[in-house]
């Protein structure tokens, strides 16, 4: 996910895209403690993404106020 096509995205957006980010780190912690799921290099990528969304979501608070 790209910072820059973030920043373009309304605040509810983001609220929608961190829900369903969280929900596939769920998923894929889930899958590793199952052993279905051998490399953990996915879940390194959903936590850095939804810094990210969070990042621009804190940005965005900033601006408003």
């Amino acid at each position: 996910m790209d910072i820059k096509e973030l920043r373009n995205k309304k605040t509810s957006e983001l609220h929608a895209t961190l829900a369903e980010l969280r929900n596939q780190l769920r998923e894929y912690k889930f899958k590793v403690h199952e052993g279905q799921l051998k490399t953990v290099d996915k879940i390194k990528k959903i936590k850095k993404d939804i810094a990210r969304v969070l990042t621009v979501i804190k940005e965005q608070s900033n601006k408003v106020s």
